[in-house]
């Protein structure tokens, strides 16, 4: 079947798989199957058993492909966990050209000087960003290709991982007998299936709150300004509720998601669940502080994730980051070609149709970081080669 195209997510709490094809013609896609599986051997995003991280992978892949009636044999992998994280480097290049006309190779130069300044012992980087070009000394808005100049200057994000964690994360996929066509920040992929173009531009941020982390990625200018991880999830309110009530964390995380109703005080329930929720909104804060954008992304903050659902967050949101702040709803990421459960398999669903090629490099497994050109080769190699029996 061509045009075929797996998002595997590998998280904490559960592994979740995407299938979706995308129409030749007009480019859309349809979600054609999903597997999901409860995550074993993984911890904080990363690898701790490879055996039974292995068998998980692999049980989510058989539930696809028992929907989809075909093998599958490639995929796009999602990278999360707490060893995410950006930083910014700057490097220069002379252009090359006799009639100094700047050229992507130019471009390719000076990124990879600004990736020499950097020292990433025990790390591998996922994706290299072009935020910002001068051109002898003068600030270049849009992409430089085509002007003319001496000297190009780039400002780069590099979104890293460490090695291990990465190399953990192929193996276990691999081990299932599906190849690893790329490995993409959740984050990023997540982003794009929640903001729009015009809040990628103005600056806008996502706080997703998983089981035992909780990221954010902020986007301005139409790229990643920064992305960042903390070792902090819903998990600690479900332990915070069984301390509370001194109540067994399994009854303890049911009453969170639910599906327990008990007669314990609504008062002393929301001031447990409020009080940990405005110590994660602090750290995103002091993040968005470190990076002299607290309080100043118009675009504002769209909260997701596992451990967000509570009436009061947003307005908690508000209070705290002083920005627009909403939960993250179907009306953003649903069409009538897609029909997920829940937003928890946006992340896998955002691996079927991220476009890494007009505005970063990802990562590529035998070069470490893929070219323009190579990128747009691989996304279209997916897309057209990629035919299951």
């Amino acid at each position: 079947m061509k045009g075929v195209i797996v998002g595997i997510d590998v998280g904490t709490y559960a592994v979740r798989v995407v299938v979706v094809q995308k129409e030749k013609d007009t480019g859309r896609i349809k979600v054609i199957g999903t597997g999901h599986a409860e995550s074993r051997g993984l911890r904080h995003g990363y690898i701790t058993n490879k055996a039974q991280a292995t068998a998980c992978v692999k049980e989510a892949l058989n539930h696809a492909s028992s929907q989809t009636g075909f093998k599958i044999k490639r995929a796009y992998v999602s990278i999360g966990g707490i060893s995410l994280s950006s930083e910014y480097a700057t490097g220069g290049s002379i252009v090359t050209r006799a009639d100094k006309e700047v050229t992507t190779l130019d471009i390719q130069n000076a990124l990879n000087e600004s990736e020499s300044t950097l020292e990433l012992p025990n790390k591998k980087i996922l994706h290299r960003i072009p935020v910002s070009f001068k051109l002898d000394g003068k600030e270049v808005l849009g992409r430089p290709e085509g002007m003319k100049g001496i000297k190009l200057e780039v400002r780069s994000l590099f979104i890293t991982c460490l090695s291990q964690h990465l190399e953990d994360l192929i193996s276990v996929v691999t081990d299932t007998g599906v190849e690893v066509l790329d490995a993409i920040a959740g984050p990023i992929a997540l982003a794009e299936t929640i903001l729009s173009d015009k809040q990628k531009n103005v600056g806008s941020a996502i706080v997703d709150i998983g089981a035992e982390t909780v990221s954010i990625i902020a986007y301005e200018n139409d790229v990643p300004i920064t992305l960042h991880v903390f070792s902090m999830g819903s998990m600690y309110i479900t332990k915070d509720i069984a301390l509370g009530f001194k109540i067994p964390f399994d009854e303890a995380e049911r009453i969170k998601t639910g599906s327990l109703i008990a007669d314990y005080p609504k008062k002393k329930m929301e001031e447990i669940i409020h009080a940990r929720l405005e110590e994660i909104f602090d750290l995103v804060d002091g993040h968005l502080k470190k990076i002299k954008r607290s309080g100043l992304l118009p675009g504002g903050i769209i909260i997701t994730g596992g451990g967000s659902p509570y009436p009061f967050i947003e307005d908690l949101g508000k209070e705290i980051l002083r920005l627009p702040t909403k939960m993250a709803n179907q009306d953003i990421w649903r069409n009538e070609d897609i029909r997920l459960k829940d937003a928890s398999w946006l992340v896998a669903l955002g691996l079927t149709i991220t476009n890494t090629t007009d505005s970063f490099e990802s990562f590529d497994e035998k070069t470490g970081v893929s070219g323009f050109f190579d990128q747009i080769k691989k996304m279209w190699k997916s897309v057209i080669e990629q035919i299951l029996p």
